[in-house]
């Protein structure tokens, strides 16, 4: 983004512009959703922890089974 200057204008009423040119451009939303994006884990990675799951449930439900929550 470019905004040059106009005669007579003032700082304030240039970064007004300019924070206007960059809010209609869209290019801040784009870097705000893609800040945070995560790769989707691989088949083998989403069975692994599917079955990690399974077996610390299988471990809480034992526990509480015996008293020892």
């Amino acid at each position: 983004m470019e905004v040059v200057k106009k005669p007579k204008e003032n700082v304030s009423s240039l970064i007004r512009r300019f924070s206007q040119k960059v809010r209609e451009s869209g290019v801040l939303v784009k870097a705000k959703k893609s800040q945070f994006r995560e790769k989707k884990l691989s088949k083998i990675n989403r069975r692994k922890n599917a079955l990690e799951r399974v077996k610390m449930r299988k471990e809480k439900n034992k526990l509480r089974k015996f008293g020892k929550n």
